[in-house]
């Protein structure tokens, strides 16, 4: 009995470790080269793993490139709710989650592979789904806990969580262009304090 436990875990593990290892080798080179340009072959020589260990985690490529997302926009995720201490005001609290947002999309390659590559690969729908899941999920709770203490007018949530994320998103896919990070930090913020009472 522990002998056919240890096997079970054993095997649990290197299977964890085999998709480990798939998500990081797709992670550099969905962010060294476009997507078109990444064969299954060079996925999993970099990964160290046979085509039968890919196929046997991920339908295919498209499904190991949303898991890539996905654990991206987890990251992502996590940062923001890093940033945000508790008792904080619901003004410094979306404006420190708005500092952490750049913070964590400024890691490389992470701006294109979420924001242009995602939406290409993945399509918008799906794309959204990942988003809505991470760090549109923690600024849509951050605007419902400050719309809960009266700091913000009772306005549609889901289209006010779109319109500040997209805001955020160019933010981010600017910077990552050479933009002014404190300017567009300076126009996020006022806009911000704009909507709160």
């Amino acid at each position: 009995m522990q002998v056919e436990m240890e096997m079970r875990r054993s095997n649990k593990d290197r299977s964890e470790a085999t998709r480990a290892a798939l998500i990081a080798a797709g992670r550099a080179l969905f962010i060294e080269k476009p997507y078109g340009d990444i064969g299954t072959p060079e996925i999993v020589r970099n990964a160290g793993v046979t085509r039968g260990a890919l196929y046997h985690h991920f339908a295919d490529k498209q499904a190991l490139f949303a898991a890539v997302a996905d654990a991206e926009a987890a990251a992502v995720a996590r940062e923001i709710e890093r940033s945000s201490p508790e008792n904080t005001s619901p003004l410094e609290a979306l404006l420190a989650g708005g500092r952490a947002y750049l913070d964590a999309m400024s890691v490389p390659g992470r701006t294109r592979l979420l924001l242009i590559d995602a939406p290409a690969v993945l399509g918008h729908a799906e794309s959204r789904a990942i988003d809505m899941c991470y760090s549109a999920r923690t600024l849509r709770e951050g605007l419902s806990i400050a719309m809960g203490a009266g700091a913000l007018p009772d306005l549609p949530l889901d289209p006010l969580t779109d319109m500040i994320s997209a805001a955020f998103d160019q933010a981010a896919l600017d910077i990552d262009s050479g933009a002014s990070r404190e300017d567009w930090e300076r126009v996020l913020g006022a806009m911000i304090r704009g909507l709160l009472k």
